[in-house]
């Protein structure tokens, strides 16, 4: 049990790493300002979902979700274990 701990351990401080870098990657909401005249109407706009930007808040949801995961299984480990 305590060799799945440490490596859950390492994959937990990896996914922390990887969601800062993610989060810190992102433009703010404060960027997407033009949408309040309507401008969100462009082609950026329309497709935001296959950029780069759509991208990173995608692979932001799956590591958060594996954040969470990842803490409520070690939670467990250290009570069982």
């Amino acid at each position: 049990m305590e060799v799945v701990r440490i490596i859950l351990t390492i994959i937990f401080i990896l996914v922390c790493i990887a969601l800062t870098a993610l989060v810190l990657l992102q433009e703010g909401k404060s960027a997407g300002l033009g949408s309040i005249a309507g401008a969100a109407e462009t082609y950026w706009g329309k497709n935001k979902g296959r950029s780069m930007e759509g991208m990173l808040v995608k692979i932001t949801k799956y590591l958060a979700i594996a954040f969470l995961v990842i803490a409520v299984v070690l939670n467990f480990t250290r009570i069982w274990g």
